[in-house]
């Protein structure tokens, strides 16, 4: 496919996005409609277009690219075990609407970290809030850059564009939409980039089947008596990481962890007038995510069916990710390729967007304190906000361009999972304040905070290697509780008097 025609697709679809930020936020643009919407959003809408934000390109990509990937040299393929995990999310979703929401609902928040201040103490909150800070930055970073690649590889490429004009540009174009409006305006982009990326998975679909010669019936039929459909793991409980309870207690804590304890997501929940509205956009939104899913798996087996049947080999792409956009780019006709590269940049910059925004909004609340201040909509503050958008914008380009210096996957992809580390003492931290009626030593929690992501990485890297236990998405967990029990016995004894956020 001619790149020009992609850039041109990529043209209209951010034009599309500034003019929506440009209807969303000519009428009110301070801090109140940037961090909270006005606590004024649709559960419907928020519902909607959190599938946007929940599914990065990553996830676009890797999880059909994953089907036919044999893990850890075993003898047979991933298959459809990953949506052992989405069973798990589902589950994490339940909590979160049910624990989690009220108790951020009856405390009025912006930030959820002030819960922390509240409860646990000073450090703690601001210990919470910069796992936070770091965490989405190097994850959504994360995130870009391998979308980045793709884009860099398939179209700017063939223009000799160099790969750190491609990122400023999409950050660029990013800050543009967002600066404004902030929450309000991805509301209602996410709503709009949910819609291409469902478009482009079931349309995807349908091009695949026509491909292969099958009505898209036969092609779910062919799917369903592959295979490619096995979900369930139940053998080799220690050594198989895809084992189906290391599947849905890890994807049950890593949902509570990384969306329920996570700025991003939740900013959305917050956005809505009463908890009622809250909990409906979040079951509904659960619905969703586990349908979309399935299509992403299905999508998968008809990659490796497709691939089968025309001489495609894995091993002549380098890694699995390449599959899907070398499929769609390189060997369907040009509508196709333009509905991949559709829900590629909506994944992306569903999951973008909603970052930096997010990042604002901690870093203003959590560092800067909006929330003190007489007056939160003060033009100073509003300019100071614009600052704040802009310097994350800044430190996401000079991160993925340190991902890019290193150009070692396996390096780069160490630093994302150590990301994925720091949100286990989030984990630790709302437990201990939910569950437990205990103080904290608020001085030493900075340094369990360190202490505990840093011992479960020792552990993961230098001894369970040697055992017959193979960690998986579990590992979440561990961090958790080893923060947790730290708390615990460095506890100074029980609170005195009302627990924040108690009834």
């Amino acid at each position: 496919m001619s790149p020009i025609i992609l850039l041109s697709f990529l043209v209209v679809y951010f034009a599309i996005l500034l003019a929506v930020s440009y209807f969303t936020s000519k009428d009110s643009s301070d801090n109140s409609t940037f961090f909270v919407a006005n606590r004024n959003a649709k559960w419907y809408m928020v519902a909607f277009g959190m599938i946007g934000t929940a599914l990065s390109g990553v996830t676009f990509i890797s999880v059909p690219g994953d089907v036919g990937n044999t893990p850890g040299g075993m003898s047979d393929p991933n298959n459809f075990s990953y949506f052992q995990f989405v069973i798990g999310n589902a589950i994490g979703f339940v909590i979160i609407a049910y624990v989690l929401l009220p108790l951020y609902y009856r405390m009025n928040l912006t930030s959820i970290y002030t819960y922390l201040e509240e409860r646990l103490g000073h450090k703690s909150y601001k210990s919470g809030a910069m796992i936070f800070l770091i965490s989405r930055t190097i994850g959504s970073a994360f995130r870009l850059y391998l979308v980045a690649i793709v884009l860099q590889r398939y179209i700017f490429d063939a223009w000799n564009v160099p790969f750190i004009l491609t990122v400023a540009v999409c950050l660029v174009l990013i800050w543009l939409y967002t600066n404004k409006g902030g929450l309000k305006t991805i509301i209602i982009t996410d709503t709009l980039q949910t819609t291409f990326l469902l478009l482009a998975v079931i349309l995807s679909i349908y091009f695949m089947a026509d491909g292969l010669g099958l009505t898209v019936f036969e092609a779910f039929e062919k799917v369903k008596d592959s295979s490619y459909s096995k979900i369930f793991v139940w053998e080799n409980l220690l050594g198989d990481t895809r084992h189906f309870w290391k599947h849905i207690i890890g994807g049950a804590f890593v949902t509570i962890a990384m969306t329920g304890l996570d700025q991003d997501l939740m900013q959305k929940n917050l956005s809505m007038k009463t908890i009622g509205e809250a909990q409906k956009n979040m079951m509904t939104f659960t619905s969703i995510f586990i349908v979309i899913n399935l299509f992403f798996l299905a999508v998968g087996a008809l990659l490796y069916f497709y691939a089968d049947a025309n001489g495609i080999k894995l091993a002549d792409l380098g890694k699995s990710d390449y599959l899907y956009p070398e499929i769609a780019l390189r060997h369907l006709s040009l509508l196709p390729g333009i509905i991949f590269m559709m829900g590629l940049t909506a994944a992306t910059f569903a999951t973008t967007d909603s970052a930096l925004t997010a990042l604002t909004t901690s870093y203003c609340v959590d560092f800067l304190n909006f929330n003190k201040k007489e007056n939160p909509n003060d033009p100073k503050l509003v300019k100071q906000r614009n600052f704040v958008h802009l310097g994350f914008s800044v430190v996401m380009l000079l991160v993925i361009l340190l991902f890019h210096w290193i150009n070692d996957e396996s390096v780069v992809s160490a630093i994302f999972k150590i990301a994925g580390y720091t949100y286990g003492p989030l984990l630790g931290l709302f437990s201990f304040g939910i569950l437990t009626k205990r103080r904290v030593n608020d001085n030493l929690v900075p340094f369990i905070c360190v202490i505990s992501p840093l011992l479960i990485f020792l552990l993961n890297q230098y001894v369970l290697p040697h055992t017959a236990y193979k960690i998986g998405f579990e590992l979440i967990v561990y961090n958790g509780l080893i923060t947790y029990l730290l708390l615990l016995i460095t506890s100074p004894g029980k609170v005195e008097g009302k627990i924040a956020g108690s009834k």
